[in-house]
């Protein structure tokens, strides 16, 4: 069975509960980028092992989190909790065409320290798995002196032979300015096997606006896959075998984006862990992520999802 694991953040997520910004009741929930993720590959994947690295408290939010992971049969052997620190926050709201706006409360989040909690115990156990998912937004979060840390652990588990897959996942608020941003992504692209850009980070980050232009400032580090996503103009892989456009259909009732990105890697990395071919995993990976954001929320109510991964996917697993 292969094993998955995933380094990040969980938060504690609120959302208005009508479609009106102007709405006193919210509804709470937990997401991240990273951790969609690893939801949805486990929902489409369950016979992958899929766990989630990252910190949490000792609060009752964190510890209704835990139990989320579990219910969501995610393994919670790298979930540390800290003494002093709780989960972040963030409140999201959307506009009448599904793109969201974000405000965040997370500067002093359990997560930040993460590095903190991990020994070579821990880097020696990640080590036995077969992948390694980390994302821009990863990188941001960890505070800036743990960073030599983390990088010293992935440097390890490339050594050790595990598949090293990042998105850049660019958010210019978490960074103290673009130059330290591209020197970490800098690190990443050196190390990584597989990478996920979005065009769209690539603009604000480098002020590259097609995928072409990300394919050529990409290719100098010779991924193994490269999978560029641009929404509705396409994905571009590009493989050491193979490039090609996979054109998207287009979703008419876009309710919410938030996990538009994160259920693509989920499912496209889910799909490759099993020896799916690239373009079937891209095809795989593009329908659930036009199922999922044709619901609110950054995680599909499990039934929902469950029934669109027998009636769409199952066949192809």
């Amino acid at each position: 069975m292969k094993n998955i694991s995933l380094f990040g953040e969980c938060m504690i997520e609120l959302m208005t509960a009508s479609q009106y910004p102007s709405s006193n009741t919210l509804k709470q929930s937990f997401a991240g980028d990273v951790f969609n993720t690893a939801v949805y590959l486990k929902r489409t994947f369950s016979d992958v092992n899929v766990h989630l690295v990252t910190a949490v408290g000792k609060d009752s939010f964190s510890q209704d989190m835990i139990q989320y992971f579990k219910d969501e049969h995610i393994g919670t052997n790298f979930v540390f909790q800290s003494d002093t620190k709780i989960p972040g926050l963030y409140a999201i709201q959307l506009d009448d065409v599904g793109e969201r706006s974000f405000t965040y409360w997370r500067s002093d989040s359990a997560a930040r320290q993460v590095m903190q909690h991990i020994d070579s115990n821990t880097v020696n156990a990640l080590s036995q798995g077969d992948m390694f998912f980390f994302s821009g937004i990863s990188l941001a979060v960890i505070e800036p002196s743990a960073r030599a840390d983390f990088w010293f652990m992935v440097e390890k588990l490339k050594t050790a032979g595990v598949c090293i897959v990042f998105d850049p996942n660019y958010r210019a608020r978490m960074w103290d300015n673009p130059a330290q941003a591209k020197e970490q992504f800098e690190k990443a692209f050196l190390l990584a096997h597989i990478a996920l850009p979005g065009v769209d980070d690539f603009q604000q980050l480098y002020s590259i606006s097609t995928s072409e232009g990300v394919y050529e400032f990409c290719k100098p580090y010779q991924f193994d896959e490269l999978i560029i996503k641009n929404g509705e103009a396409g994905i571009f892989c590009y493989t050491k075998t193979e490039q090609f456009k996979f054109n998207i259909t287009p979703v008419d009732n876009v309710v919410d984006t938030t996990s538009a990105g994160d259920s693509f890697n989920g499912v496209y990395l889910g799909a490759r862990s099993k020896n799916v071919n690239v373009s079937e995993a891209i095809e795989l990976a593009s329908k659930a992520a036009g199922f999922v954001i044709q619901h609110k929320g950054a995680i599909v109510e499990s039934a929902a999802y469950r029934q669109f991964v027998e009636e769409q996917l199952v066949n192809k697993k």
